[in-house]
């Protein structure tokens, strides 16, 4: 079903662009049709193939690094309340400042290769894993505190077997959001400089009026951020498996 209705919605979507290029009579260099964009994509498929795979270990990298770095950062702030004091305006102000205006930093500081690309993605997962799995483990039941408190557990047992599993649905969220937004770094240093991957083939295409290639190229990153945020919901649907069965019994 679910597939189903993506596949209606693509084709949908496709055949609204196709009949606005139609109707406008738009010249293809400012917006060619779905036809022409397929064919550059099956004609150019081996190149773009090529700069997917660079794009896409950046935003996998970032990912999972920004994730481990997130929820280690959630973790000292809830055992360690005075590290809150002082990190958590440095998280506040590392999202105040746009990716934009600290990429030409990062591409100088960690040069054009595929570093600066995964810092920039790391920048922007890093918050919301961090608030969500924080927000989760600050705001868990008082009851199975106390419980666990009269039983005299002990600070690490309570995190570890009543926080934590207590957060999870709150990291899963987070998580998710942060997959959705994770291509944005790793395109926008492509921007800044780089000599592969997406970003780098979409700018490369638009100063040449290859506009087919540039939305060839867009099409195969909304593919890519598509699938890893599929299989993100879905190892979060498995690892925080009792929500799912609460959401069917309601």
């Amino acid at each position: 079903m679910r597939w189903g209705r993506m596949v209606i919605l693509a084709a949908g979507l496709l055949l609204v662009w196709q009949v606005v290029v139609m109707i406008s009579g738009v010249p293809a260099y400012i917006l060619p049709g779905p036809v022409r964009v397929v064919r550059a994509l099956v004609s150019h498929s081996g190149t773009i193939f090529r700069h997917t795979l660079v794009t896409g270990m950046e935003i996998v990298a970032g990912l999972l690094i920004g994730t481990v770095f997130g929820a280690v950062s959630a973790l000292v702030m809830m055992a360690f309340k005075p590290v809150k004091r002082w990190l958590f305006p440095v998280l506040v102000i590392s999202q105040a400042i746009p990716v934009f205006a600290l990429a030409p930093l990062l591409v100088l500081w960690f040069g054009y290769g595929i570093g600066s690309k995964i810092v920039m993605a790391v920048l922007i997962i890093f918050f919301p894993v961090t608030a969500a799995f924080y927000d989760g483990l600050r705001q868990t039941d008082s009851e199975w505190l106390e419980l666990a408190r009269v039983m005299d557990a002990s600070p690490l047992a309570i995190l570890r077997y009543i926080r934590i599993p207590a957060a999870l649905p709150a990291f899963a969220s987070g998580l998710r959001v942060a997959t959705a937004v994770a291509p944005i770094g790793a395109v926008v240093g492509e921007w800044v400089g780089a000599s592969r991957g997406l970003g780098f083939y979409m700018l490369h295409a638009n100063a040449r009026m290859q506009t087919d290639r540039m939305f060839a190229a867009l099409m195969v990153l909304a593919a890519l951020a598509l699938f890893l945020y599929a299989s993100v919901d879905r190892i979060m649907i498995r690892l925080v498996y009792w929500q799912n069965e609460a959401e069917k019994e309601t």
